[in-house]
């Protein structure tokens, strides 16, 4: 089963959608997932600045650093078999 790591905000008065979409899109696609939620501002905004990034989530595959929803949809379709279209000219 291949691994992801996930980094999202779940604050007390706000939940990052991206971050829950993120963690459905991977479980729908069959990845365990090594899930790190930031409860706080604080721990939100050192996060972001020790990764460079200025929003969450964050998302690494098999040690490969994706980056955060968007990405991982760009990433899981590029990994997906293309269909071949037969007697077509």
């Amino acid at each position: 089963m291949p691994k992801a790591v996930l980094y999202r905000m779940e604050l007390p008065n706000y939940t990052c959608g991206y971050g829950t979409a993120a963690r459905d899109l991977l479980r729908s696609n069959g990845y365990e997932i090594d899930e790190h939620i930031l409860r706080s501002r604080k721990a939100t905004d050192a996060f972001k600045d020790k990764h460079h990034v200025s929003t969450t989530p964050l998302i690494w595959i098999d040690g490969e650093k994706i980056g955060g929803y968007t990405d991982l949809k760009k990433h899981l379709k590029s990994k997906k078999p293309k269909k071949k279209l037969f007697g077509r000219r």
